[in-house]
């Protein structure tokens, strides 16, 4: 592994209406712990995108990464994942360029098509046009951090004479991360010469992009392997694990709405890409990241920093156990 692994946390600022946690607060409880983790030497912050839900999950990731970015020094800000169809590729490379900006060059970006129906109602768009709005945006995102001036002519897009400014302090732009359920995934992964944001089968969403880049002469170790794994670290697994599992719970129900309202599933078959939460102690943690980390050859992994339901404060005890006793064994064993 070339790369060096990297550790964080992730936000989807989903506030259940009966939690009782004014929206205003979690927000700046959310930054509070990001400024926080941020000293104790985490690496990542990832936020996640989706639109109309009632519990007010995050629809606009930049906002909230700018604002981190103000508070802290050294983690690095990204969305797994932005969902490219919603978003003029132009603009959000015009947001990514100030957040670059903002945060000195600690900006990266990863995206998928979606496929939540509601949401594409919402924004008067057909689903139908999911994949030329995913294809379409990666052609543009890529002239827009090339950083030279361009023009555009296609099916959905149409850009005349465009140059993003300010440039970014990155050169090549922030690196590109694409999101993975399917084998067509997978090779768009490979062909946008992306990182790899993989979910579901090993088969489907993780090999053909590995053989596209070796086939291709590209050698994996190049690229970056991303995923959310979520980790509570405790001593007393019975009296901690069962409101965590309540908010996982609640977690999941959306997307398996969203996975039903869509006649879509992740791809059957082969080796999971299993993202169960890991509970235990350090020890227990440590052992199970590691084996998980070097089967799938994770670069960079991130578990939740406030649940659904839970208030960030909740979450603190089992991150500072995460980033000062499992974070550094697991890249001093992971180099030797």
């Amino acid at each position: 592994m070339s790369h060096s692994m990297r550790f964080g946390v992730c936000y989807d600022f989903r506030n259940p209406p009966d939690s009782d946690i004014a929206t205003p607060s979690l927000y700046g409880e959310v930054l509070d712990q990001i400024q926080w983790l941020d000293q104790l030497g985490l690496d990542l912050v990832w936020f996640t995108e989706h639109h109309f839900v009632d519990d007010g999950y995050l629809p606009a990731w930049i906002p909230v990464a700018s604002a981190a970015a103000a508070r802290t020094k050294r983690v690095r800000f990204s969305c797994d994942i932005c969902l490219l169809p919603f978003n003029n590729p132009v603009r959000l490379a015009e947001d990514l360029a100030v957040l670059d900006n903002l945060s000195n060059g600690r900006a990266e970006i990863g995206v998928g098509m979606g496929y939540a129906p509601h949401e594409f109602r919402g924004f008067g768009m057909p689903v139908a046009r999911r994949l030329s709005l995913m294809e379409e945006g990666l052609e543009v995102l890529k002239l827009c951090f090339a950083g030279e001036r361009f023009s555009y002519d296609g099916k959905r897009y149409q850009f005349d004479d465009v140059i993003i400014t300010p440039g970014y302090v990155q050169e090549g732009g922030p690196p590109l991360w694409i999101g993975a359920m399917s084998a067509a995934g997978a090779h768009r992964a490979a062909r946008f010469d992306s990182n790899l944001l993989p979910q579901g089968s090993r088969d489907h969403s993780l090999d053909p992009w590995l053989d596209d880049l070796k086939s291709s002469g590209r050698d994996p170790a190049d690229y970056r392997i991303g995923i959310i794994k979520a980790v509570l670290v405790t001593d007393d697994r019975e009296a901690e694990w069962p409101r965590v599992r309540e908010s996982e719970r609640y977690r999941m129900q959306l997307y398996n709405r969203f996975f039903a309202e869509s006649k879509q599933s992740v791809a059957p078959g082969g080796q999971p890409i299993s993202q169960r939460w890991v509970v235990g102690n350090v020890d227990e943690c440590v052992a199970e990241l590691t084996a998980f980390i070097t089967e799938f050859g994770i670069t960079d992994l991130v578990t939740w920093g406030a649940p659904p339901g839970l208030t960030p404060e909740t979450m603190n005890r089992s991150l500072e156990r995460f980033a000062t006793e499992v974070v550094p064994r697991l890249k001093a064993d992971l180099r030797a």
